[in-house]
């Protein structure tokens, strides 16, 4: 098949008529229906069939749009880089970050770095460590910044700040006096917890665990974002990482470490010997900076 022909078929499935895939794709509709007919005919296959005037598309119309959709996208990146050479422009620099650090330190750390480098492209996304190394390993990411390490052999951690694992609780809950919540203050306790803990909240599940009695592990959500609402909430405690703590105090809740103090790592996630030019240089110096601002405040 050829890939204009592809093309056709995908717009159509799209649009549902000709005028709007000759719209879609800068084609005249007849064009449209004669590159699909010349399409079903070369391919001995029917794809769309008219009923009272309408394009219905046919089960294998849709079994090849989804076949053929990573072509189209992989088809569109290519596109985005020749336009990117041709207008001499810098090729995008591709970030990947947790969900603790989207909130606050990411977004500042990318505005500082567009300041200082304002004609290079950004693109950002969140996600956790398994995608995040996956996305390295198959170039499709420049850094990622996780507070796990990277386990896979071929990736390198490099360390750019720490903190300590903080107790959230609902406004007044500590009382505004202590500047340490010691972990047996939860004994007996309503916790909310993430439904798939990283390595440092299933560390932090065993610890309570020992307590007793242990706290009531009541409500899990799938994201630190739902968490915290449901502190807001009133539903209970939780422990979180330092980011997400500052996130919290910002909200108005109370925060403060536990004690024994348990540490977080903030870790800058690379490909073993790849290239880093001056921005992604310039944006590891920059989240280091952003961290140390945020833990500080």
């Amino acid at each position: 098949m050829h890939l204009r022909h592809f093309e056709v078929v995908d717009a159509l499935l799209r649009t549902g008529s000709f005028t709007a895939a000759g719209e879609w794709l800068g084609l005249a509709p007849a064009a449209v229906e004669s590159l699909l007919d010349e399409c079903e005919h070369d391919n001995r296959l029917l794809l769309f069939s008219r009923v009272r005037g309408r394009l219905q598309a046919t089960a294998e119309a849709l079994q090849l749009q989804s076949a053929g959709q990573r072509l189209l996208e992989e088809l569109e990146q290519l596109r985005r880089v020749t336009g990117e050479l041709r207008d001499h422009r810098a090729p995008p620099l591709r970030l990947m970050a947790c969900e603790a650090l989207i909130g606050h330190v990411l977004p500042l750390s990318v505005a500082a770095l567009r300041r200082r480098f304002p004609d290079t492209p950004c693109q950002l996304a969140c996600a956790d460590l398994s995608h995040m190394q996956l996305a390295l390993l198959m170039r499709q990411c420049d850094l990622a910044l996780s507070l796990e390490p990277a386990t896979h052999p071929d990736l390198q951690s490099t360390v750019l700040h720490s903190g300590k694992v903080h107790l959230i609780a609902p406004r007044g809950w500590l009382g505004g006096r202590q500047r340490h919540a010691n972990l047996t203050l939860l004994a007996g306790e309503g916790m909310v917890a993430l439904e798939q803990p990283n390595q440092l909240g299933q560390a932090l599940e065993q610890r309570l665990r020992k307590l007793a009695p242990p706290p009531r592990l009541h409500l899990r959500v799938q994201s630190l974002a739902l968490l915290r609402a449901m502190i807001e909430a009133g539903e209970g405690l939780a422990l979180v990482d330092p980011f997400t703590a500052h996130s919290a105090r910002l909200a108005g809740l109370d925060q403060c470490p536990v004690s024994p103090a348990i540490e977080v790592k903030l870790y800058a996630l690379q490909r073993t010997g790849a290239e880093t030019g001056a921005a992604l240089r310039a944006l590891s110096e920059i989240v280091s900076e952003k961290a140390i601002e945020a833990l500080a405040g």
